[in-house]
This record gives C-alpha cells, structure tokens and sequence, in this order.
C-alpha cells in the first residue's frame, strides 16, 4: 500500500491505518528502535508509541520520517 492510501485510512480513523503502518515500516521501525535500545520490551514499547503518534496527529507528511524516538 502506498504511503499517500495509508495516510487517507489515518484521516478516515480506520485502525486499519496502524495495521497497514506496522506491515510497510514495522520492520524498520524495530530495527531502528533495537539498534538504540537493544531491548525487545522496549522496542516494543518505542514502536507502538510511534504509531500511537502518528493515529493521534494531523496528516503525516511522510511515514517514513514519521518515526519519534
């Protein structure tokens, strides 16, 4: 899914938005969150705070760089 139809799901509120979020970048996202923190329950905290984030802000310009570590 693209960025620009994950970001229409955020505006229209569907949780859908996280699920598509998590499958295009999760990867990313714990590999980032693990090299700074190297704990899983940790990463696995930074990651969903990360998509809570981004379900609680105004349009994400760009996903990718949406990460709030």
């Amino acid at each position: 899914m693209k960025d620009d139809e994950i970001i229409e799901l955020y505006w229209k509120r569907l949780e859908a938005a996280i699920f598509e979020t998590d499958r295009k970048y999760g990867h990313y996202c714990y590999t980032i969150s693990h090299n700074i923190l190297h704990n899983h329950e940790d990463v696995e905290e930074c990651v969903d705070d990360t998509y809570v984030k981004a379900w609680e802000s105004t349009r994400p310009q760009r996903l990718k760089g949406y990460q709030h570590f």
